[in-house]
């Protein structure tokens, strides 16, 4: 019993003296990485309204303050493990190692990573901008650095990896995007009240754009009629609805004017048959 109270004992006095000689480093060192979160967060949050004046896309303002964050939290690291007595040359090594070993395991996150940066730096599409790419296409939402968030017509939200987009053929149609609507006039028909109707309608539409200004022209002489086309610009959210009120809108006001609209006609002739049949003509 009494070799149990000595054991006990000196364990009490180990502790103690453990804790005098390194408690108050290991406080120390504590109160530094407390300090480094706060001094962190404040020069983080200084460097956002110094990089506010600038017009760099937010993507590149999270990604320069977190870098100010984590380098300022690395610098109060380094003093809290000088002041615990830790060699940092060994451990500096140790940590490359690692790091090459994770850099090994993870390279398509490295590879997101890289390619997330190129697309900020390099910009070839904007938060807000009408993309195809990879066989997606969509609004960007938003870009990080692992990868591109679309928003899709059908109201969801395709994820695409960054470095799925780096080194592929873009489509970057902006803000707004050109449709197409056709219609065929006959050959009969007044061609300029026929153009003239085309273009008025198109302008009088609320969804279409006045700059860049609307393209209407023959586009084509067919079998049976005269094609006429009109180009308009539309916001990229008014791309899907325009097209089929340009196309009622084309119909009414093409009858409200008298032009005809033909559909396709043929002749179809039968040879080596009776002189009755081959007088027949079917459309």
């Amino acid at each position: 019993m009494e070799g149990e109270l000595k054991s006990i004992g000196h364990i009490q006095g180990t502790v103690i003296d453990m804790a005098l000689q390194f408690g108050p480093k290991v406080l120390a060192a504590v109160l530094i990485l407390a300090a480094g979160v706060i001094a962190g967060r404040w020069v983080g949050a200084a460097t956002q309204r110094g990089l506010a004046r600038f017009a760099l896309e937010p993507p590149v303002r999270q990604l320069l303050v977190r870098i100010v964050r984590v380098l300022v939290l690395g610098l109060f690291a380094i003093m809290a493990l000088q002041n615990l007595g830790v060699e940092l040359l060994p451990l500096i090594a140790g940590l490359g190692v690692a790091g090459a070993g994770i850099a090994l395991a993870a390279q398509g996150v490295l590879g997101n990573v890289i390619a997330g940066l190129t697309i900020i730096f390099t910009k070839p599409y904007r938060v807000g901008e009408f993309i195809a790419i990879v066989g997606v296409e969509g609004s960007v939402d938003s870009i990080t650095l692992f990868n591109t968030v679309l928003n899709h017509a059908d109201r969801s939200r395709v994820v695409v990896p960054n470095r799925k987009i780096v080194g592929e053929i873009l489509h970057n149609y902006g803000r707004i995007r050109q449709t197409e609507v056709k219609v065929g006039v006959a050959y009969s028909a007044d061609l300029k009240l026929a153009l003239s109707t085309v273009n008025d309608l198109i302008r009088a539409n609320p969804r279409v754009l006045s700059d860049p200004a609307p393209l209407v022209q023959i586009a084509a002489l067919g079998n049976s009629a005269v094609t006429i086309a009109a180009k308009p610009w539309v916001a990229v959210g008014d791309f899907g609805a325009v097209e089929t009120e340009l196309n009622l809108g084309l119909v009414e006001a093409m009858r409200q004017r008298g032009i005809e609209m033909p559909f396709p006609q043929y002749e179809v002739r039968l040879l080596g048959a009776p002189q009755e049949i081959r007088d027949l003509r079917t459309t």
